[in-house]
């Protein structure tokens, strides 16, 4: 089966990298699928994420106005599908453009539309403005209308259902990155916790620097390690010098080794103001890291079993998630307790499994051709 991915770019450290990264390898080297991927204005032939060698790569370089860029790439695009003849496309973009590609294809196969992320990224931060909430509602109708046209529109949580007023809507999460050997997870007994993501508003790191004051306070022999893309602008180190916590924090790009760190954690914090799943939680769990997050939309009540493989918090109690790290730091039993059943929780995410589905889901809408 010819399957084709429509992304933006796969070179980066981001979430849907690493998903694409696990799923298509594994269709390409245990399904025998004829995978190709074509990505837009991609300038790094280097890509952060492993990914089989059996995969084909296209890459459509566009440029100009915004008028002469979108006639660039959506014929460009055309051109491509009609010369690939692919029997399913697959649409990994989280932008509107991507909700639109059925119009532009006219559907030449079977088409499905992956989100990656909540809805809610498309409000953004601060108060909005009437003419922002009006551009906002505008967007959401389009991104609904072009929905409805791909024969299947696949969201990774329970909670994103909530979201789409859509009916071809089909719940399939994130398959794991890794599960290591049992002799090979964390001991929990390293004083540190850790957050993996780029620095932005929606991982809340602000958020999480606030609630780690007292936390630090309390053990001050504790270490948080924030890994992900820095980003200056966010003001996360003047926000830890401000708070007068900076020599208990530690701040790292991105990390190919991601699996070590987990491994030399004891808890895992996420403090994300929503999330589209949140495999950063998944990827601590299988090396037996019990996680705090804040219970936001969506992702971290699908994942986490709150009191039994974690703790969830009530989103924005910034008191409440230091608490809950302080909690697990001081009793080491029930960290324990909880990294255990986490691990085992966590199998239910084995890419195995979720590939299957999504093979199954391809060989069912190309049953008929």
């Amino acid at each position: 089966m010819k399957l084709v991915y429509i992304v933006n770019r796969i070179d980066g450290p981001g979430g849907l990298e690493r998903v694409l990264s696990i799923k298509a390898s594994m269709l390409a080297d245990h399904y025998d699928y004829d995978i190709h991927v074509i990505t837009l204005n991609q300038k790094e032939s280097t890509l952060f994420y492993d990914f089989s060698p059996k995969l084909t790569y296209h890459n459509i370089t566009v440029n100009g106005n915004p008028l002469l860029y979108i006639y660039r790439y959506t014929s460009r695009l055309r051109n491509m599908i009609k010369r690939l003849d692919p029997d399913v496309i697959a649409v990994c973009d989280d932008g509107l453009k991507g909700l639109l590609v059925p119009l532009v294809l006219g559907k030449p196969c079977p088409m499905i539309y992956e989100r990656h992320v909540s809805r809610n990224v498309e409000i953004g931060r601060g108060k909005q403005s009437l003419l922002r909430k009006i551009v906002t509602s505008i967007k959401f109708r389009l991104m609904n209308f072009g929905g409805k046209f791909y024969d299947r529109f696949i969201v990774l949580t329970q909670g994103n259902l909530n979201e789409w007023k859509l009916k071809n809507l089909q719940v399939i999460p994130n398959p794991l990155s890794f599960y290591p050997d049992e002799n090979d997870i964390s001991t929990l007994l390293n004083k540190k916790v850790i957050a993996v993501g780029k620095h932005s508003f929606q991982k809340g790191y602000d958020r999480l620097l606030q609630s780690w004051k007292p936390v630090v306070e309390k053990s001050p022999d504790w270490e948080l390690d924030i890994y992900g893309t820095i980003n200056e602008k966010e003001g996360l180190q003047d926000l830890a010098n401000k708070l007068g916590i900076s020599e208990s924090v530690n701040f790292y790009p991105p990390v190919k080794n991601i699996a070590e760190k987990y491994k030399e954690a004891s808890i895992y914090a996420m403090s994300s103001r929503y999330e589209g799943f949140g495999m950063v939680l998944t990827e601590a769990m299988a090396y037996g890291v019990p996680c705090v997050s804040f219970d936001c939309h969506y992702g971290p009540s699908d994942i986490i079993s709150d009191k039994e493989n974690g703790l969830l918090i009530k989103n924005n109690d910034i008191d409440g998630l230091g608490n809950a790290i302080d909690f697990l730091i001081e009793n080491e039993e029930t960290r324990m307790s909880m990294g255990k059943k986490a691990r085992i929780d966590v199998q239910r995410y084995l890419p195995e499994k979720i590939v299957s589905v999504w093979d199954d889901l391809f060989r069912s809408l190309t049953a008929n051709k």
